[in-house]
């Protein structure tokens, strides 16, 4: 994996760009975020552990953090396709990002498409809680180095 090209605020404006298409069409929004979810690139079956499981999702969610050169890598997977596709647009934010931007960057992104009229409380509280444990994690790695 190489670092990311486009700065985390460009990742949300092009989020929000794609989803503009879209209008107010339900239908189009869920078979885009399925489609997103099917792109998601695989979780190692190693990381499809109790360990690995996000607490607060209605369905299975799992993710992995790895990290590398300053940066942390997110491995997710779910057994449901929205909640897949969900935690693939969290990935596509969050992964190859140092801690710092992690950390000080909200998911903006997820009231400026209008996630909470297009899906379900559960579901958006379940993509909250993915967004949350890569923030925990990034909090997690800057502690570690701030007691160096």
């Amino acid at each position: 994996m190489t670092a990311v090209e486009q700065t985390i605020d460009e990742a949300q404006d092009e989020i929000v760009e794609e989803f503009e298409l879209f209008g107010d069409d339900g239908d189009m929004r869920n078979s885009y975020i399925i489609d997103l979810g099917r792109k998601l690139p695989p979780m190692p079956p190693e990381y499809h552990n109790d360990e690995h499981i996000v607490k607060g999702c209605q369905a299975l969610v799992w993710v992995a953090t790895n990290p590398r050169e300053g940066r942390l890598y997110f491995h997710a997977d779910s057994n449901a396709a929205i909640p897949k596709g969900l935690i693939a647009l969290a990935v596509r934010l969050y992964s190859g990002r140092t801690p710092q931007e992690i950390a000080a960057t909200p998911p903006d992104f997820i009231e400026r498409i209008g996630m909470s009229k297009h899906i379900s409380s559960s579901r958006s509280n379940g993509l909250l809680s993915v967004i949350g444990r890569m923030k925990q994690e990034a909090a997690r790695v800057l502690a570690a180095e701030s007691e160096k």
